[in-house]
């Protein structure tokens, strides 16, 4: 997965994420907005004439935690229970 940061500021970022879709980018939100510290988590998929397969997304903190780094808790939130997942069903 590749990712084109847009803007990278203290408590803002705005970033592509590339080749991906809804998909990812709900499972992703929503573990964004379980975080307190995250006060906005969306993105918004432009016409797929337009701008096919690269999503904008966008969160803002509260600055207490760098948007990067909710980012990163997100993804790990996401692997985390993602191998749960996987254990139940093997």
């Amino acid at each position: 997965m590749d990712i084109e940061v847009i803007k990278n500021e203290e408590n803002f970022m705005e970033f592509r994420i590339i080749g991906e879709d809804h998909t990812l980018c709900n499972v992703l939100r929503d573990a964004l907005l379980q975080n307190n510290k995250v006060k906005v988590a969306a993105y918004r998929i432009d016409h797929p004439l337009l701008d096919r397969k690269r999503p904008m997304f966008i969160i803002n903190t509260d600055g207490s935690i760098s948007p990067k780094d909710a980012l990163l808790e997100a993804i790990k939130s996401v692997e985390k229970d993602i191998r749960g997942l996987k254990k139940k069903l093997l």
